[in-house]
């Protein structure tokens, strides 16, 4: 049964059609509105069509709302149900083919593309939809709460604020969220064509904390002790204050420039003969009333149209850039790499060379202390992390020597004790690099304990080659892996080489024996953009170029 009309928005035109029509006695006011059960014999329609819309919960009440306008123009003849639902969910059941509409409005275009991904991925022809172009649009922003505008407005409120870090903001999934997605575009379009690293660890940044939803983001606003702001859609700002008005929002434009949704209309399947022309006229009855989306704070179709609702601008912003869906695309599937949650023993290399000193002077255990401490950071709360050091003889026969177990960085306690550790570091040196039997024991110890949900890995840190004449040599370590490797169970090694001293060639048969990565900081000090590419490059291990 469609939803009771919201008398909010309902245009003139609607009004007098349904005082018309009640006055001729073609429809009875049955529970909230006008029902056509009797419409055929009073109108002479020998069949009432019935019309079935899905459209994202961010447009559904204004389709809903025009749905009436459109049934009271059709003289009873037509029945339109409007469902709202997720674009998430609606793109999944149009993948698989089990959407049962007429008509679907998102919010945005990249559902297309991502229905037509996931439909290859599972082997189906492609769906069947036909785009009649856009109905509404409404631009990125970012929302704060009302109390904190000064505080935010301190300096230029941008997309490269963010990148830099200076603009704290909470991205709720983009796994399920248009606007979040479209936010990520613009962020990567202000980013460094240059330095991939740039907008790949403002994602891993944004990835430490992922609201569930919109809702849940702007919940989260006033209880945060900065002036953080979530990235989202000017729309969704304009129906948190007209649906609750005890803590309003305030949308702040980036002066960068920004994009927009833009809600296309589309119809699904082969629709002919009647069926097409339903389909038309419904879509000139929503082009047809402005105003029943203005009202709700959308923009026009060309990004255009004053607004009077509290916490958005009257005036349009600067126009927005289009959306690149195959782009959203790919930034999605990055997004999904930098934010697996893991679970990571790290091992660290405290052998004596690790006293000597880098070119700007401090000793290279001084310069990985520094880096360390800042890659923690980078970790969200979700993360799984353990500490092990590692040189000869460390632990009686043993070459390493566990600290820490691996558990969550959400445990305060467990992130002081990493960091404890880590701050005691200098005091741990001496003995020499015994690389290969650390690395075997530090597989077999991620592997007792297996966490299919997560990515199970070792991150080993050492900065020269393998020096325990007493241990296993390089060709029985590879055999070793080779035995345990369980491609249903991976357990990547990922080894990063610092100063002039790293075997590169074993570290790179070591990363590829597990599937893995080698990588090298020719300076200490680069240690931290390393990390980075070791997080964005998951995807492509061991083949990374």
């Amino acid at each position: 049964m469609k939803k009771p009309a919201r008398a909010l928005i309902v245009s003139i035109v609607a009004a007098v059609a349904v005082i018309g029509l009640v006055g001729g006695g073609v429809y009875l006011w049955v529970g909230g509105h006008l029902n056509p059960l009797f419409a055929s014999a009073e109108t002479g329609c020998e069949t009432v069509d019935e019309l079935v819309v899905v459209a994202d919960p961010s447009v559904a009440p204004v389709v809903d709302d025009l749905a009436d306008v459109f049934d009271a123009s059709r003289d009873g003849c037509v029945e339109t149900e409007v469902k709202a639902q997720d674009a998430a969910d609606t793109a999944a059941l149009v993948s698989g083919g089990g959407l049962d509409a007429d008509i679907w409005i998102p919010d945005s275009s990249v559902w297309l593309d991502r229905a037509a991904t996931t439909a290859s991925s599972l082997g189906r022809p492609a769906p069947e939809l036909t785009t009649k172009g856009t109905i509404a649009t409404s631009p990125i922003v970012f929302a704060a709460p009302a109390t904190r505008t000064e505080e935010l407005a301190s300096e230029p409120v941008t997309w490269a604020r963010v990148l830099a870090g200076g603009l704290p903001a909470l991205l709720p999934d983009p796994e399920a969220s248009a606007a979040s997605l479209a936010g990520l575009l613009a962020l990567k379009a202000h980013s460094s064509p240059d330095d991939p690293r740039q907008f790949a660890g403002a994602m891993i940044e944004l990835g430490k904390a992922i609201p569930a939803s919109t809702g849940s983001a702007f919940s989260a606003l006033s209880s945060l002790p900065n002036a953080t702001v979530v990235i989202t859609s000017e729309r969704l700002v304009a129906e948190h204050n007209l649906e609750d008005g005890t803590e309003p929002l305030a949308a702040a434009y980036p002066a960068d420039g920004t994009v927009a949704l833009d809600y296309p209309f589309i119809a699904l399947g082969d629709a002919e003969g009647t069926r097409a022309e339903l389909i038309g006229a419904f879509e000139g009855t929503l082009r047809h009333n402005p105003e029943a989306f203005r009202s709700a704070g959308f923009r026009a179709i060309d990004g255009t149209g004053d607004l009077d609702i509290q916490g958005v601008s009257p005036q349009p912003p600067a126009p927005a850039a289009g959306l690149d869906g195959a782009a959203q695309v790919e930034i999605l599937r990055a997004w999904g790499v930098l934010t697996l949650r893991s679970r990571m023993l790290a091992v660290i290399d405290v052998s004596g060379s690790m006293e000597e000193p880098a070119e700007n002077g401090l000793r290279r255990i001084d310069i990985f202390q520094q880096a360390a401490l800042g890659a923690m950071q980078k970790f969200s709360g979700e993360v799984e992390m353990g500490v092990w050091v590692f040189s000869t003889q460390r632990n009686g026969e043993l070459d390493w020597e566990d600290l820490s177990p691996i558990a969550p960085l959400a445990d305060q306690a467990h992130t002081q004790e990493i960091a404890g550790i880590i701050n005691s570091l200098p005091g741990r040196l001496g003995g020499a690099t015994g690389l290969y039997d650390t690395t075997l024991a530090a597989v077999q110890r991620v592997r007792e304990a297996y966490d299919p949900a997560k990515v199970n890995s070792v991150l080993l840190i050492t900065d020269g080659r393998n020096e325990d004449e007493n241990g296993i040599d390089l060709d029985t370590l590879l055999a070793e892996l080779g035995k345990m490797n369980d491609p249903k169970q991976p357990v990547p090694v990922i080894m990063i080489g610092f100063g002039p001293d790293t075997d590169m060639d074993a570290m790179q048969r070591i990363a590829k024996a597990t599937g893995g990565a080698a990588y090298s900081a020719s300076k200490p000090e680069d240690l931290s953009l390393v990390l980075v590419d070791a997080l964005s490059q998951r995807s492509c291990r061991p083949d990374c170029g």
